[in-house]
């Protein structure tokens, strides 16, 4: 989905910790093999807690967030009222959305992404509220005029009925502006060890071949807000580099990589070239030069081979060959018969 899921960019400066709720919500008809609702809750983009249409219930999944609900167990059975309500409403919604489109068949996808951010040192808040439908941007709640917004010819319709409903917009910028901000509030305060700690990364070199581009690969560093780029001769180097996307791990830690291609530089230009990595809200950064014997790589070249390997290698090939010969002898005899 194009505005769902959002890369966030971030500029060479030193910028103010924002947190954010978000929750994702995602209703299918003819997907097979998961559940027909499902309920994502993040906070700082980790994932805090899970529901879906199989298992009913509100599932903390963050230590902090278990010792949150122990300690307002109040809140779990909101959390599990919630995912019951919304589950009837995007079922009777995306239904709706088949009959109005004619779509009698296929895989059917209705999502929503709803929350805030909040920056604490400046206090703003942000709030969003947007709906996809089949992978694309379907309807989106702009809170300060409290209309919809309707990117597709088909969410017109919903865009008329959901402006005249007042109380319901009215209801989605209350909740957008307060109650979102003073949960994210509440929970950045109890998982703060976990969701303000910073950790480093381990830095490499990464080449697959002697001509493809070298690799600068930073892995293990949280949380998200981090920059990494090529340098030549201390400045920033644009030229032949090609920037990869913040993903992240399994462990909630995230990875990033960025390409330097060498074709155009000469092997005795590498001194000059390093690479630079730099968490936000840490002053050290990483810096690693361009060095060759740094480089770390599955490449091997056929001279480097064991006489022994390469005997076996050849072999094999030449079992192959003679495989592949008896085959097209064999078909051109049983066509000739």
């Amino acid at each position: 989905m194009k505005t769902l899921f959002m890369l966030l960019l971030f500029c060479h400066v030193a910028s103010t910790v924002k947190h954010s709720l978000k929750y994702f919500l995602t209703a299918t008809s003819g997907v097979t093999n998961i559940p027909e609702f499902v309920a994502f809750l993040m906070v700082d983009e980790v994932q805090v807690g899970y529901c879906d249409s199989n298992i009913k219930i509100a599932d903390p999944k963050q230590d902090w967030m278990r010792d949150f609900m122990k300690d307002n167990p109040q809140h779990i059975d909101w959390y599990t009222q919630r995912c019951s309500s919304n589950q009837q409403f995007f079922r009777a919604h995306l239904d709706a959305l088949k009959q109005r489109l004619n779509q009698t068949g296929g895989a059917h996808i209705l999502q929503r992404m709803n929350g805030c951010e909040w920056d604490d040192e400046t206090g703003e808040v942000i709030g969003f509220n947007q709906y996809g439908y089949d992978g694309e941007d379907f309807i989106v709640l702009d809170l300060q005029t409290l209309t919809w917004t309707a990117p597709r010819q088909q969410a017109f319709t919903t865009k008329l009925r959901w402006d005249a409903d007042k109380a319901r917009s009215e209801f989605n910028k209350y909740y957008c502006f307060h109650e979102c901000p003073h949960w994210l509030k509440t929970y950045v305060h109890y998982g703060r060890s976990s969701l303000q700690r910073t950790d480093l990364p381990s830095v490499s070199l990464l080449q697959k071949t002697p001509s493809s581009p070298v690799s600068c690969h930073a892995t293990g560093f949280y949380p998200d807000r981090a920059m990494m780029y090529w340098r030549k001769d201390g400045e920033e180097h644009h030229e032949d580099v090609d920037h990869g996307e913040i993903l992240p791990n399994h462990d909630g830690s995230f990875q990033i990589s960025v390409d330097l291609i060498l074709s155009s530089v000469a092997p005795e230009d590498w001194r000059r070239y390093d690479c630079v990595f730099n968490l936000s809200g840490v002053e050290d950064v990483i810096i690693t030069k361009l060095d060759k014997a740094q480089i770390r790589t599955n490449w091997v070249s056929p001279s480097e081979f064991p006489a022994g390997v390469t005997g076996v290698v050849v072999g094999l090939l030449l079992l192959l060959a003679l495989c592949i010969a008896g085959l097209f002898i064999w078909r051109r005899n049983n066509n000739s018969e």
